[in-house]
């Protein structure tokens, strides 16, 4: 029996993926009691310090060029903060590089997926994106906001034609709109315009009522259905049997209200519309509930989204007018794939992704007063670290450590930034960073850009090379002024010790 139980361990312990940990010297240790408290584990490990202090200063070039010895390597798992193309690093190596979490204490979760993280490819909805405006814009920026409308997330373009006003450029716009590789839908409330779109190839037209329905029968656009009359879905039903009649495609639109002016019920309307037509395709116009509510848009969206998911709706036309909507398509890109995986995996829209979490963070302080005491214990040079908890702003080296809500009341106690000017514009700037997440409740780290989710453009693998360099220049006038200090200290004492000798003598 002892034989068995031998080599049943011994074959489970062959079939377990053996991962490599990368890590810095300042976290070896944390990564190492994080790693044993997750015991047992379905697979086995080694870590490497890779010759850095800090893990957030690895690169994936510095990954391939350092690391040697792979064999029996399954799969490495890099710092999440670590730079730069790690698909490069894993072709050179000849091993997959997977990027871990930012903070580690994330690490058990991050493995309770397998370490894999949640698919967010995968979404099954389409977001049409609605410049609203077009009659009064050129050509040439009607494709610059489309542009952006496309790498936010927009699935469609939609054309708004706006009431008693000209549009000459409609055919022309639409043209050039499909020159460039999007899809188009014409937006109007005037058949005009909505004859003259179809006639001009548009995919869509926004929206044809039971009156305007003889449109269909003129051009190839699919269009979307609303009510004769505001409210009115007998109307809506009627237009929706018609039009299924002819065996083409079309959505309908039971229209979503405004908060106080009959948003519950508006809401109801789509509920009963999908109840009644499982097979039908929604779309639903989001605009009325994130314009025309003051409010940040992350958590409007992830609602109506949530409900989006819930009911089967296909389609959602988001436009981007008030400046405070500024990113609301690319909101919508996010939420419609958190729901998806979250229905997928039949799991609460919690922990998948903090994109929509703009304000605030789930876990603002990942560490205590008591843990940052032990990690200012084991630092042992003059350069200063900031770390936030829920108590404030912790600022420590060598000489001690402080602690206050306000960056004012602690700059008079760094006494190396006197005379020091790179030095205390870093600091300055971090420590302003550093009040704004303790303010906020969000994460903070040194040396690292405050995360706002999707509400400010994510900066490219170049742009962050780029502050990584420029920190890096920054560090290095801080480190030569830090040294050229210790120096002048160490030339004043031996020359005070000098005078004293020549006093005693």
């Amino acid at each position: 029996m002892p034989a068995y139980n031998a080599a049943a361990m011994q074959e489970k312990e062959q079939s377990q993926e053996h991962l490599l940990f990368l890590t810095g010297k300042l976290a070896q240790k944390r990564l190492q009691n994080i790693l044993q408290e997750m015991a047992p584990t379905e697979f086995t490990y080694e870590i490497r310090n890779i010759g850095v202090s800090v893990a957030a200063l690895m690169t994936a070039q510095m990954i391939s060029r350092r690391l040697t010895e792979l064999n029996g390597i399954d799969r490495i798992i890099v710092p999440g903060l670590c730079r730069g193309d790690l698909s490069s690093a894993s072709q050179a190596l000849g091993v997959e590089c997977v990027r871990g979490t930012i903070d580690l204490k994330d690490l058990p979760a991050f493995f309770g997926r397998d370490c894999k993280p949640v698919d967010l490819t995968q979404h099954n909805v389409e977001i049409f994106g609605e410049i609203v405006d077009a009659p009064m814009v050129s050509i040439d920026e009607i494709l610059q906001r489309a542009e952006k409308y496309r790498r936010d997330g927009a699935d469609v373009i939609d054309i708004g034609c706006l009431p008693d006003t000209p549009f000459p450029h409609l055919e022309e716009t639409i043209n050039a709109l499909h020159d460039s590789g999007f899809k188009v839908s014409i937006d109007s409330l005037e058949e005009e315009d909505l004859l003259r779109g179809g006639k001009a190839g548009a995919d869509f037209l926004l929206s044809l009522k039971e009156s305007s329905l003889w449109i269909a029968d003129e051009v190839d656009s699919i269009p979307i259905l609303i009510p004769e009359n505001h409210g009115d879905m007998d109307s809506l039903y009627r237009s929706i049997e018609a039009f299924a009649k002819k065996g083409r495609p079309f959505y309908a639109d039971a229209i979503l209200d405004p908060i106080h002016f009959g948003f519950t019920e508006s809401v109801t309307r789509y509920h009963e519309l999908r109840q009644n037509c499982p097979d039908l395709k929604i779309m639903m116009g989001i605009g009325n509930l994130t314009e025309l509510t003051e409010a940040d848009t992350t958590g409007i969206n992830a609602l109506l989204f949530g409900m989006i998911s819930e009911m089967d709706i296909n389609a959602v036309l988001a436009t981007e007018v008030s400046p405070h909507c500024r990113t609301a398509i690319k909101e919508a890109d996010m939420a419609r794939r958190i729901m998806f995986a979250a229905k997928k995996d039949e799991s609460l829209p919690k922990g998948l992704d903090s994109s929509l979490l703009g304000m605030h963070a789930r876990k603002p302080f990942p560490y205590n007063s008591n843990e940052i005491e032990e990690f200012y214990q084991n630092v042992k040079d003059p350069s200063y670290r900031i770390q936030v908890s829920e108590e404030g702003i912790h600022v420590y080296n060598r000489d001690g450590i402080n602690i206050s809500v306000n960056p004012f009341e602690l700059f008079p106690r760094l006494e190396l930034l006197q005379d020091d000017a790179p030095h205390a514009f870093y600091m300055g700037v971090e420590l302003s960073k550093a009040q704004i997440a303790w303010q906020l409740g969000k994460p903070y780290m040194q040396d690292e850009e405050l995360s706002w989710g999707v509400c400010v453009n994510t900066k490219s693998e170049e742009e962050k090379d780029q502050d990584s360099r420029s920190a890096h220049a920054m560090k290095e006038l801080r480190k030569e002024s830090v040294e050229n200090r210790e120096e002048y200290k160490a030339e004043g004492s031996t020359l005070r010790a000098s005078r004293e000798n020549k006093k005693k003598k």
